[in-house]
């Protein structure tokens, strides 16, 4: 199968270019950056330097591409999670998401592509009192806090599930952990739990569904299947963490101390609403669905995959 992958360089990407390559795909990746289209091309794979939010370019690089499916993984985070910085990050992603997935659509329909994967995200349903929500919950546009990036997923789903004469999958992909992200002994979040700068705010019954990075490549792939419906999916492990739970866990693996606790007023003032949504009333991810969709998907409980990762 030929596949256009924009995105190639990012934290799911890698990987994603390593398993498709090694299942015998032929892949079209896109990055900005020169160098790292050299990396792709020493694995094997066919590299395009492109700015993602110039739109004729991008037709130009699928239409060259010819691929039969078009995936999307564009973000854009910052290597310290200040808030200053996850702001801009967050205005970054929401544009990605609002301008260049219908972008991918059109240009995957212009090309001939019979589908578009996108990369979306589960952690952006109203919190309701429900611990668990599936992807019929409503999104939380009414909070000024989350309104730029919950509108940027509702755009994207809305071009992915509107799309016609092209398939489309959202991927509500879960946090993602492991080699490469923020959630590794290494990345943004491992090292401030490691340091004690990421305590337990407030009650820390905050639930997150975590999926390990290598778990959402292969459920990309599975999603590659012209047999895969159509739709929006969750892509997370069956076992939302309450932050009371997986934070102390995170440490334990990695024999740091135990974390502290901080209250919501403090937490609030230092961090910001975001961070004490996450902490203390973000629901939790059920993915039945993709289940259903993919049997024989099976992601690894977060337990035993934060005991392997942050180890």
């Amino acid at each position: 199968m030929r596949v256009f992958l924009a995105g190639a360089t990012g934290a799911i990407g890698r990987p994603l270019v390593d398993r498709l390559l090694a299942d015998g795909h032929e892949v079209v990746g896109t990055t900005r950056d020169p160098a790292r289209a050299d990396a792709l091309r020493a694995k094997g794979a066919e590299a395009v330097v492109v700015d993602a939010f110039d739109a004729a370019a991008v037709h130009a690089a699928v239409a060259a591409a010819r691929p039969e499916v078009v995936v999307h993984q564009l973000t854009a985070l910052p290597q310290d999670p200040t808030p200053k910085a996850m702001a801009a990050a967050v205005a970054v992603n929401a544009r990605l998401r609002r301008e260049t997935v219908p972008t991918l659509v059109d240009a995957a329909r212009a090309a001939g592509a019979r589908r578009v994967i996108a990369q979306s995200i589960s952690f952006v349903t109203k919190p309701d009192g429900r611990p668990v929500h599936d992807e019929d919950a409503p999104l939380w546009l009414d909070e000024p806090s989350q309104r730029t990036n919950v509108e940027g997923v509702r755009v994207l789903e809305a071009a992915v599930r509107d799309a016609s004469d092209v398939e489309g999958v959202a991927m509500r992909y879960g946090f993602f952990y492991g080699p490469g992200t923020w959630y590794a002994p290494d990345g943004a979040l491992g090292t401030m739990i490691r340091k004690r700068r990421y305590p337990i705010v407030g009650s820390g019954e905050g639930r997150s569904s975590f999926v390990h990075v290598d778990d959402a490549v292969d459920a990309t792939v599975r999603a590659l299947d012209g047999a895969f419906p159509s739709g929006t999916y969750n892509v997370t492990n069956d076992e939302p963490a309450p932050a009371r739970d997986w934070i102390p866990a995170a440490a334990s693996a990695m024999g740091a101390k135990a974390p502290r606790h901080a209250p919501v007023w403090l937490a609030r003032r230092l961090a910001g609403p975001v961070v004490v949504h996450y902490a203390t009333t973000l629901p939790g991810n059920r993915d039945a669905r993709f289940r259903a969709a993919a049997p024989g998907w099976s992601p690894r409980a977060w337990r035993d995959g934060f005991a392997e990762v942050f180890a």
